[in-house]
C-alpha cells in the first residue's frame, strides 16, 4: 500500500506542515457560521489525528474563536499572514485537527466526502452528484469508511 503524504502552508510560507496519513473524513460545511468565518460559501476541512500533522516550519498560534455550538474552537493561524491552517473543535478536542484543505499544496487530492448543513448553502452552489449531502450534521457510523471509524476509536481509547 502506498504511503499517503501531502504538504501544506500558509500564504507567506512561514508555517509549513505535512499530513502523514490520509484524513479520516473531509467535510464541506455550508453552515452560515463557516460562511462568515471563511468569507466564502463553505469551509472544506480534512479531519485527521493531530499527531499525523507534522509541523515542518514555523509555529501557528491558537486563536480562541466562538462557535455555533457555544463551546468555541481554536483556529490555528500563521502569526505573520494570519491564514488559518487548521482548527480544533471542542467536541474533538486537541486529538484531531480539521485541516483547511485550501492550504494544501495539492488540495485537489482531498475532495469532500460529504456536504453538511446544506439547508443553509448558497443557492448558486451546485452540489455534485454521487457525494453525500445532508441538511444538517450526519451519522458518522453511516457515512465514514470502516477504517476511519477504527482509527477514530483507537485515538479516543489512547487519550
Amino acid at each position: 500500500m502506498e504511503k499517503f503524504s501531502v504538504d501544506g502552508h500558509c500564504s507567506c510560507g512561514q508555517v509549513r506542515f505535512r499530513l502523514t496519513d490520509k484524513p479520516l473524513f473531509v467535510h464541506c460545511c455550508h453552515c452560515r457560521w463557516c460562511q462568515r468565518e471563511t468569507g466564502a460559501a463553505f469551509a472544506l476541512n480534512a479531519m485527521i489525528e493531530a499527531d499525523r500533522v507534522v509541523l515542518l516550519t514555523g509555529a501557528p498560534e491558537a486563536v480562541l474563536t466562538p462557535s455555533n455550538s457555544g463551546k468555541g474552537q481554536k483556529i490555528w493561524r500563521c502569526p505573520s499572514c494570519r491564514i488559518a491552517v487548521w482548527s480544533n473543535y471542542a467536541g474533538a478536542g486537541d486529538r484531531f485537527h480539521f485541516v483547511r484543505v485550501g492550504t494544501l499544496d495539492d488540495p485537489d487530492r482531498l475532495p469532500p466526502d460529504i456536504h453538511i448543513f446544506t439547508m443553509s448553502k448558497q443557492p448558486w452552489v451546485v452540489l455534485p452528484p454521487g457525494v453525500p449531502a445532508v441538511a444538517e450534521y450526519y451519522d458518522r457510523e453511516r457515512y465514514w469508511p470502516p477504517a476511519s471509524l477504527a482509527r477514530r476509536r483507537a485515538r479516543l481509547e489512547t487519550l
